[in-house]
């Protein structure tokens, strides 16, 4: 009675942390991160701010429009057109608030739109980047700033093989030039130069800054950080949108050579100084209304003009996918310290990066995400089969000594800890452990985690195809069992919990782990008997809500521990009764043991 009470209680915990995971967890994350990115392109909100220079100006009202409406306000502006970008460059400000991704669109459907990325002040979902200069105290000299009418040189667009010149003189004896070339990828650079044609020397201090409102607040990820993000002396600065909650002050840094910006999950727009100079980062945010402005921005040294001579200076800014082989070519390429920090491999990286790198591999080679996951999936086989091949040994071994187990539980059928003390002798005897069997599935727990970080966060698995029904590997099975895998002709409803709808995938994922289970000895104890019983079920439920990519590599991965078991138990010289296991009867045996509490290992 004890032990059927612990077993109630111990698969009520189980079900409760699994399926409470899912509801309170993933399935928030999930929602969160669809409802901001459609409140992103089509929902307004309330209206934006305009931060002005670091030196901290204070925000200005603006009227919350559409993104198109507010592209029309202003008019005046430099066509972008690149293979990876499209869209403008203001003229007023010279500001970047107009930025699509050419390659990445809403939805799997390639016809649907680009992704937005940058967007202007007035639009619902502000998301800008600014290069300016600010005079030092005192000075009485005009700078470009919010509203200066920059002139463009030519009427040519920013394309990567044709670079755009703006120009603006303050009157009073400084000429401002700035010369912007864009790469074919989300590479900007930002080329000031300043020319004092007046009779005093002038001081400036080069400042840069990316603004994001709070079309971002509220999406909270416990595998994903979003937020700030940015290197200071070697160190990530990843502050998070939390963190300026009840109007906390600024954070502030120094550091030589670094970068600072704001990053979505797979979308980034970072502000890069001249790595070699030494600057002064801030994050920060303010309010207007029901909203919140986030900030990250860095101001440079002084810069002092004598009267007849000129300033340079070039900078960067990065807007864009955070494509791993991107990023790691601009570290290298352009010196960019530790940019490749911009994507969150978390505490796991010594396993996330070789992972995502196996899979990239693979999947240059075969074209097919999925196909590479089958491959990686292989490839850990292998990597693992020492202690796996040990592990299965051993369970052999347990299985050749069942009939000495049944022996010591027909001797002291009520002496359960007399059972106990005998089976441990058996096992010391013939020198087998009985949690061996236990390590590889431990072993591959971290792997499984690493696989679903790097599903989560790389671009790349975002929207990649497999073959059917999957159309995308970061997302969960579309199918359910709820409308008979789509032979109903009905749509299951958004609110279903996706752990209740199980898709074709998960499914065979269960049948994989309970022809599995079925290959290795029962335990001795008939409680943990029965907790491995349930497990497939739970694992099913669990897997449902789970990325599609990550239920292919675990049904994979079931199926190989299977072939590899069989074969080792048959060099061991232990019958293997699989074509029995596979019958109907047995899973009709097993189902039946479900439903009524009663393991069919009994």
């Amino acid at each position: 009675m004890n032990e059927n009470r612990n077993l109630i209680l111990a698969i009520a915990l189980s079900m409760a942390v699994l399926l409470g995971w899912q509801y309170f967890f993933a399935k928030p994350e999930m929602d969160a991160a669809q409802k901001a990115h459609q409140a992103a392109t089509h929902a307004p909100t309330a209206p934006a701010v305009a931060p002005g220079t670091p030196e901290g100006a204070a925000p200005q009202l603006q009227h919350a429009l559409t993104r198109n409406e507010a592209l029309a306000e202003d008019s005046a502006r430099v066509r972008i057109d690149t293979p990876s970008v499209d869209g403008s460059l203001r003229l007023k400000g010279a500001r970047f608030d107009d930025l699509r991704l050419k390659k990445y669109h809403e939805t799997v459907d390639p016809k649907s739109p680009e992704v937005p990325l940058l967007s202007p002040d007035a639009a619902p979902h502000p998301y800008y980047a600014v290069f300016g200069f600010v005079a030092a105290s005192g000075e009485n000299v005009g700078v470009p700033g919010e509203t200066t009418p920059w002139k463009q040189v030519g009427n040519n667009a920013l394309t990567p093989a044709t670079p755009v010149t703006l120009s603006w003189d303050d009157g009073q004896g400084l000429t401002f030039t700035r010369t912007i070339a864009v790469d074919d990828k989300y590479m900007f650079t930002v080329r000031d130069t300043v020319a004092n044609h007046g009779a005093a020397k002038v001081t400036l201090f080069p400042y840069a800054y990316v603004v994001h409102d709070g079309g971002a607040e509220g999406k909270t990820y416990y595998l994903l950080h979003e937020g700030f993000v940015g290197v200071a002396d070697g160190t990530l600065k990843d502050a998070t949108y939390k963190d300026f909650k009840d109007d906390k002050p600024p954070q502030t840094f120094s550091s030589t050579g670094g970068w600072v910006g704001i990053t979505d999950k797979y979308w980034m727009a970072a502000i890069i100084p001249p790595q070699n100079q030494t600057f002064d980062g801030t994050y920060r945010a303010s309010s207007l209304g029901h909203t919140r402005v986030y900030q990250a921005d860095y101001r440079l040294t002084p810069r002092s003009i004598a009267p007849g001579a000129s300033v340079t200076l070039s900078q960067n800014l990065f807007a864009g996918a955070k494509v791993v082989e991107t990023i790691n070519h601009y570290e290298s390429s352009l010196g960019i310290k530790r940019f490749d920090l911009a994507i969150d491999w978390g505490w796991f990286w010594f396993l996330t990066k070789p992972i995502f790198w196996l899979l990239d591999l693979f999947y240059r080679y075969f074209g097919n995400f999925g196909v590479a996951i089958i491959f990686l999936t292989l490839t850990i086989k292998l990597a693992l089969f020492p202690l796996a091949d040990a592990s299965y040994k051993s369970m052999s071994k347990m299985k050749k000594l069942q009939p000495q187990m049944n022996s010591i539980k027909e001797r002291f059928p009520d002496d359960k800890t007399r059972q106990q003390q005998e089976m441990m002798e058996l096992y010391k005897r013939e020198k087998v452990n009985p949690v061996s069997g236990c390590l590889p599935m431990l072993i591959q727990f971290p792997i499984f985690f690493s696989l679903y970080k790097v599903l989560y966060v790389t671009i790349e698995m975002w929207h990649a195809p497999f073959f059917g029904w999957i159309h995308d590997l970061s997302a969960p099975d579309p199918t359910s069992i709820l409308n008979l895998f789509g032979l109903l002709p009905y749509h299951i409803p958004a609110f279903v919990p996706a752990f209740l709808s199980i898709g074709i995938w998960p499914v065979l994922m269960g049948f994989s782990q309970f022809f599995s289970t079925k290959m290795n000895p029962p335990p001795a104890d008939p409680v943990s008997a029965k907790m491995f019983t349930y497990m497939p079920l739970i694992f099913t439920f669990m897997m449902a809500g789970f990325p599609a990519g990550l239920v292919i590599y675990w049904t994979v991965s079931n199926a190989l521990s299977a072939a590899q078991q069989f074969v080792v138990m048959k060099r061991q010289g232990v019958e293997v009764h699989l074509v029995e296991n596979l019958k109907l009867r047995h899973f009709g045996r097993w189902l039946s043991g479900l439903l009524t509490g009663k393991s069919s290992a009994e």
